[in-house]
């Protein structure tokens, strides 16, 4: 693997940092903001994400390693240019992270731009608290609702998000992009 040392850090975001939702807190989580330091973590978080995906492409583990480093290089480099004054937090346990939540409320529509956990910590309804909570403070915020996307091999995230009240408002790229309205109330 790469080192991810040579990517650019993250933005100072927003001074006001979300709290940790209580239900993570009970569960031991805390919230940190994520610097350079996190990026090796960062990458083999990313490496998670992809596992099932490269585990049938018939590469040689170098060719996978390299491909994994190329497109957490891009991403990263998308998220810290395109959303500055989001909150890069890094989700932890016992001093061990475990994960991460990208969130910019800077806009009319909070966006979360990314929750992310290793999967031994996936299907414990941390990533429910964590949209739950953003669904509250953009409520509380006066924000019209609260955005992000979902890739389309992700169906079970996007049942996650259909069942806390997100809609399909349009695509980008090959991403659907859903909405929850804090003020409205789909018919």
């Amino acid at each position: 693997m790469t080192k991810p040392s040579g990517l650019a850090g993250f933005p100072p975001g927003n001074p006001d940092r979300p709290d940790v939702p209580d239900a993570l807190a009970a569960a031991g989580i805390r919230f940190r903001p994520a610097d350079r330091r996190d990026l090796a973590f960062l990458r083999r978080l990313f490496g998670s994400f992809r596992a099932a995906e490269l585990a049938t492409v018939p590469w040689p583990p170098r060719a996978k390693e390299s491909f994994l480093d190329e497109q957490f290089t891009l991403q990263h480099k998308h998220f810290v240019t395109h959303f500055p004054r989001a909150d890069f937090l890094v989700l932890e346990r016992a001093a061990t992270p475990v994960g991460r939540f990208y969130l910019d409320r800077s806009g009319p529509n909070h966006l979360i731009v990314d929750i992310g956990l290793l999967p031994e910590w996936q299907g414990q309804g941390l990533g429910r608290a964590l949209i739950a909570d953003s669904q509250a403070r953009a409520r509380a915020a006066g924000a019209q609702g609260v955005e992000l996307h979902v890739a389309p091999n992700n169906p079970g995230a996007r049942r996650l998000y259909e069942r806390l009240g997100f809609r399909e408002i349009g695509r980008t790229g090959a991403h659907a992009k859903l909405q929850w309205p804090a003020l409205a109330i789909f018919g």
